[in-house]
């Protein structure tokens, strides 16, 4: 039996599009038209689309809470497909149905579907099926996706005011230096006063954007094109760069509390999970979207299979050496690791939120104040010549 997308109309000439499962494509339409639907478009189920991270999560959820309940897997994901706000989605969860219809697992059968599932969700859902609690892993792994989501929409959320500002000095920089400079030098040469110093200086400030600031805009781009090219072609440079960043002021610190929290979280709940310590330590490295952090997790769990405690070998992965050593080693001495990374993972969220707050609140000033000086500025070089020119023709 497969699933099949349709979209067609009825006899009344309105359209219609959904779902039927049919042995074959002819059965299907012969199935659709007993039904009074002419199809225009017939397909199987399977298409790559769109997956988010919310609408994942919103899965895992429901498809959790159906198994706690005592539903089958097969059981669950009829009534899933059949939920509307899930949009085109259902028939993604058509093609993972048929796949474990055949026999597939669900993860192989979700990693299959879509593209937008990440490894480490692979990992998590294949360890809650050889330990049998998938509905408690499904529900755990929904509310860490929802976590992270929360996470980087505070980042965005809080670079918005700074963005804000930027930009209208940007704005503010363009009609001052390409309106009133020059209007001001023209009703001074036309008096035949002279410019100030000041004014001299922003003017060639003026001409030097106007004649380099477009050659300069696509150097950036270019270079930014360059670079995003590079990375997806060259590992080993992205791995430079993705080192080179944690030495970086601000940044680095911020990025380091950043991928600390993602790995203790992601482990964690691999662990919980019946995943091994060793695949557990080599996903959650690659969870922390750093590309360096990945390869020291790579090398670290090798270390663990020949022997090394975890704690040991977190300690040769630099950015989480001196935070989450610790709390690792308490786990391994009390039992409770999955227990102790939660709570690191925590108490690594609430110091990256803090450190964000806080230097979000000093960029807003310095902001202010840059913006202030370079209006100041301009300001002076429209008012100086002008009030030159007025006590001469006064005299």
């Amino acid at each position: 039996m497969q699933t099949y997308e349709y979209r067609g109309f009825d006899t009344s000439g309105r359209h219609r599009r959904g779902l039927i499962e049919a042995v074959s494509p002819k059965e299907a339409r012969e199935r659709l038209a007993a039904e009074g639907i002419l199809p225009e478009r017939l397909s199987a189920t399977g298409r790559q689309v769109r997956f988010s991270s919310a609408l994942r999560a919103t899965v895992y959820h429901e498809l959790g809470a159906l198994l706690g309940a005592g539903m089958t897997l097969m059981k669950a994901l009829d009534l899933l497909i059949q939920a509307a706000e899930l949009g085109d989605a259902r028939g993604l969860l058509a093609g993972v149905r048929d796949r474990v219809r055949n026999g597939a697992s669900l993860s192989d059968a979700l990693t299959a579907a879509s593209r937008w599932v990440t490894p480490y969700e692979s990992a998590v859902l294949r360890a809650a099926e050889q330990s049998g609690s998938q509905a408690v892993m499904l529900g755990r792994l929904a509310a860490y996706i929802e976590d992270r989501d929360r996470l980087r929409q505070r980042a965005q959320s809080a670079m918005i005011y700074p963005a804000m500002i930027l930009a209208a000095g940007i704005a503010v920089a363009v009609l001052q230096l390409g309106f009133l400079l020059p209007r001001t030098r023209e009703l001074i040469s036309a008096g035949g006063g002279s410019l100030p110093a000041v004014t001299r200086f922003m003017i060639g400030v003026g001409e030097a954007l106007k004649v380099g600031g477009l050659p300069a805009l696509c150097v950036i781009l270019g270079g930014a094109a360059f670079a995003r090219w590079r990375f997806s072609r060259d590992p080993v440079w992205r791995a430079r760069w993705d080192r080179a960043l944690f030495r970086v002021p601000l940044v680095g610190r911020a990025r380091t509390l950043l991928v600390n929290a993602r790995f203790a979280r992601t482990m964690g709940i691999l662990l919980q999970g019946g995943a091994s310590a060793m695949e557990s330590l080599r996903l959650a490295g690659h969870a922390t979207g750093s590309t360096w952090l990945a390869a020291q997790a790579e090398a670290a769990a090798e270390h663990i299979r020949q022997g090394m405690s975890i704690s040991d070998a977190i300690r040769q992965i630099g950015p989480l050496a001196e935070t989450l050593c610790g709390w690792i080693e308490v786990g391994e001495n009390t039992g409770d690791l999955e227990g102790m990374l939660a709570a690191a993972a925590d108490r690594c969220q609430e110091r990256w939120e803090r450190f964000l707050q806080r230097s979000l609140s000093l960029l807003e000033p310095v902001l202010l104040l840059a913006i202030g000086a370079f209006v100041m500025l301009v300001t002076l070089a429209v008012l100086l010549p002008v009030f030159s020119l007025s006590r001469s023709i006064g005299m």
